[in-house]
């Protein structure tokens, strides 16, 4: 743990050089984001025709959630693919560690944990914006939501680093976020029932985890928790968060370790 916690000291004194690039974006895409959905478009939803479909909500506090859950799940990306590949390919900062007395799990468990403190400050930001909006029933939900939206963003960088470590190349990227993370949002619940959609590709959203994610980040923030569905939820994220990381440990050893 002793060597964990060193390496996530190294993880941050480099973010607090770079941290001035992303905190603008911080609050500029939860800003339009829900200006232009929540607010825009939310005026033309929120009528008594459509009240039922959105479980009695405003547009505004369906999407404030599941925003919040997908803006975890990007800052996962970006953190679970080039910073990854960098370490890995050009900068090779994972192979002076495995000089060390480092293993590869210690390496892998100290760049997963300063994920997750981007992930905290990055959805913290986020509850802040929605606070402004208005978006926040109670500080009790809000810090529920922010340890779901954590749980949810290292339940997609745990596979991600597995993906980047077996990767040789950034070309698989763009593959990635066409045909995975974009679908993905889109259609996770987010801006609309899954449900409405044709059977098939709604059951494609049900086995995705962001999906479970916005579902899971919406009871708790609007004070609608059911409990076997909201254990679910849970279960099924935490078996992305570790299934991931048995095969990122996996493939970070072999990468590292094994072909030297």
């Amino acid at each position: 743990m002793e060597l964990v916690l060193r390496q996530v000291d190294y993880w941050t004194t480099v973010y607090r050089r770079t941290w001035r690039g992303s905190v603008v974006s911080s609050f500029l895409l939860p800003l339009l984001y829900l200006t232009a959905m929540g607010v825009g478009l939310g005026g033309y939803v929120d009528d008594a025709a459509r009240s039922d479909a959105l479980g009695g909500l405003t547009y505004l506090d369906y999407i404030a959630p599941g925003l919040l859950a997908a803006t975890a799940m990007q800052t996962a990306v970006g953190e679970g693919m080039w910073p990854v590949m960098t370490a890995f390919k050009w900068q090779k900062t994972y192979h002076a560690m495995v000089a060390t007395p480092l293993r590869p799990r210690d390496i892998l468990s100290a760049h997963l944990g300063f994920v997750a403190f981007r992930l905290l400050t990055t959805c913290g930001v986020f509850l802040v914006v929605l606070a402004v909006f208005g978006a926040i029933a109670s500080w009790q939900g809000a810090l529920a939501a922010l340890l779901v939206s954590v749980l949810v963003g290292m339940a997609h960088a745990t596979p991600l680093f597995a993906f980047t470590a077996k990767a040789e190349s950034p070309d698989g990227f763009s593959v990635l976020y066409r045909l995975g993370i974009m679908p993905m949002f889109l259609f996770s619940g987010a801006f609309f029932p899954v449900s409405q959609l044709p059977q098939v590709i709604a059951w494609l959203a049900y086995l995705t985890p962001l999906w479970h994610g916005v579902e899971l980040t919406r009871m708790v923030s609007t004070g609608t928790v059911s409990a076997l569905p909201a254990l679910g939820h849970l279960a099924y994220l935490t078996l992305w968060l570790i299934a991931g990381w048995w095969a990122a440990a996996r493939l970070f050893r072999r990468r590292l370790v094994e072909r030297g």
